[in-house]
Order: C-alpha cells, then structure tokens, then sequence
C-alpha cells in the first residue's frame, strides 16, 4: 500500500493509503525516503489561504478567474523536496543517458508519499551528488528558490542587500547573496533566527518588531539606503519595509507568496516617491533576461553542487525529523510555534 498526506480540510491533516499502481512506459518508481515541508506554500493549503482554494488559475490567460476552485479537499500529497531511491525503472528507459538506475538516490518532486512515479524526463541527472547527506537532497527546491531570488536581485561585488524574512528560505538567500559578495542585512521577528543568520553570513541583524528596520539600514549606508531588498517572508508589512529600506532607484525582489489583500502595504509612499523598482521572483521561471542559460533545473543542480562542495550547509537547518505517521503534530508545530522549527522533514 502506498501512504499519502493529504489535507481533508483546514488544519486537518491524515495519512490516507492506496493499493500499489503499476508502473506506466517513461517512469520511474522511488521509494520516499524523506520529504521536506514548506512552511510558505504549504501552510497556505493547511489553512485553507491559498489562491487555489477559491479561484482556478488560466495557464493560457495567465490569469485567476473567479468563482470556481482550482484545488478542492481533499488535497494529497503536497510537497516539493523529496528524496528517495529508485526502486523500479520501465523497461524502454535502460541505458537513457543521464538516468538514474536502481538502488540510486535521487531527489526531485513527487510529494508527501511513501512512493513516488515520476516521469523519466524530470530525474534525468538528479542522482545525489557523492558523499552528500540525503537530508541534504531535500534542499533542492527551496535552495533553487532563494537562489532565484538572488539572481533575480542582480547583486553586485559590495552591495548592500537587506533580506526580509529569515526562514529556510531566507537563511539561504542570505548565505548566496554574501556569497555573491554583497554585505546582508538580516530582517527578522524572531531572535532565534537573527543568531542563525550571523552564522549564514549576514554582517547586520535587525529585529522587525523593535528595530527601526528602514532608518537603521539608511544610517548604515550613509543615508543612502540598500542597493537590494529581498523580501522572503510574504507578509506585506515586511514588504512594504523592504520598499522603505532601498536607495532611490534601488530594487525590491518580492519572492514571499503573498495571501490575501495587501494590508499593511502602501505604494503611495516610497515606492511612489523614491521610484523603486519592484520585481517578482518566482520558481516556475528564471530571470527573463537569463533565460537563454539558466533554468529551474540548473538552479537546483548548481545549488545542491554548492552545497556538496561546502560551501552552503543545509542539514543544519533541520529542525525536526518526523515519522510520516505523525505529520498532523508537524503541521501544527510549524503554524502553532513557527519559533521552534526550521526545516521540518517527513522521514518514510
């Protein structure tokens, strides 16, 4: 029987099984062996905030249309940073070059399930990288989201970005963007976080709830402001900071998921005033003006070579590691007490 996670609701959550599918011509079958949970797009489906929920998307209009939902309960199987073995290959893929084997572990997307069948033309090169933790496999996706985001910032030798938000994804953005030779300043609300972000880099921590985040960052650049914001965290208060921190002219990167209307948010002020240029990163594309070299793909195969090289440490991130049976208690820990956790990963 295959297990599933699946949200029957908001904050709901059960382990639902199914009989076994055969193998179908092109795939592959992987046997999970973890898969990790985002505690942005994932809790948005939990609470029952995601767009999906109450309007369908138009991939062709690239537009949401209201009215019907494009997602229902229940809603199995999320998750984008899975990790497992290949345990059963279909026939007319032997010896397709670049293709994993059996016995070979492999990261990729097929969601919170025992097992996986996943098209071959999509774990074609994702066998993990010798001698790397198999934790560590599960930072592709999120990893290939920070890393986005910071090319999407266009960072510069010296630079001054400020990063809003440090979660997982946040921590990474931040390590990239010192390792792309900018001085980072840390923006969060938890001082737990702060401390993680030293060791990722970050040269200045700012607390958003008791500092004077936009003042502070404008005093250490000589009034000027940061070259860079990127905000991670999809709050819009800490949007609408990002915009008040950065130079005239400077560049905001929104790269958090974004629920509802936009409170707290206020375009007429310095956005309006000191013409700050806001640009949107998200996973289902690169930069458009590096699309002839980059791709989704070689974002999370460079990024997982980072971190084999040791230059970005990941499993040190992992907060908890959760038997699969017990995912509900790991869905409240990360909505419940979001100070206690980082990277929360279900172990099948």
């Amino acid at each position: 029987m295959e297990r599933v996670v699946q949200f029957t609701g908001p904050r709901h959550v059960e382990i639902a099984e199914h009989e076994r599918e055969p193998l179908p011509p092109g795939h592959l079958r992987v046997r999970t062996r973890y898969s990790g949970i985002s505690a942005g797009t994932e809790l948005t489906a939990y609470r029952g905030t995601n767009p999906y929920l109450t309007r369908t998307w138009d991939p062709e209009a690239r537009l949401f249309h209201e009215g019907a939902a494009g997602i229902e309960y229940p809603v199995a199987g999320w998750g984008y940073s899975e990790v497992g073995e290949v345990v059963e290959v279909s026939p007319e893929l032997d010896g397709t070059p670049g293709l994993p084997v059996t016995g070979d572990l492999i990261w990729g997307i097929w969601g919170h399930r025992s097992e996986g069948i996943v098209p071959a033309e999509r774990v074609i090169g994702h066998t993990l990288p010798d001698g790397l933790d198999p934790l560590a496999g599960a930072f592709a996706r999120v990893g290939a989201i920070a890393y986005n985001a910071v090319l999407a910032g266009d960072v510069h030798l010296g630079e001054d970005v400020a990063v809003f938000g440090q979660g997982v994804i946040g921590l990474l953005t931040t390590r990239l963007a010192q390792l792309s030779g900018a001085r980072v300043t840390a923006v969060d609300a938890l001082d737990g976080r702060l401390g993680t972000a030293r060791r990722y880099g970050a040269h200045t921590t700012l607390n958003a709830r008791t500092d004077q985040v936009a003042e502070r960052v404008r005093d250490a650049t000589g009034g000027r402001g940061a070259d860079l914001a990127i905000e991670i965290s999809g709050a819009y208060p800490a949007l609408h900071e990002a915009l008040r921190s950065v130079a005239v002219g400077g560049r905001v990167v929104a790269s958090g998921f974004y629920q509802g209307d936009g409170i707290g948010l206020r375009l007429g002020d310095e956005f309006h005033h000191n013409r700050v240029q806001l640009v949107c990163s998200q996973i289902g594309g690169v930069p458009p003006q590096l699309s002839g070299r980059w791709s989704v793909d070689r974002l999370q195969r460079t990024f997982l070579r980072l971190v084999a090289e040791g230059q970005i440490d990941v499993t040190s991130l992992v907060s908890h590691v959760v038997p699969a049976a017990d995912a509900a208690d790991a869905y409240v820990l990360l909505d419940e007490r979001p100070a206690e956790a980082l990277q929360v990963v279900l172990e099948f």
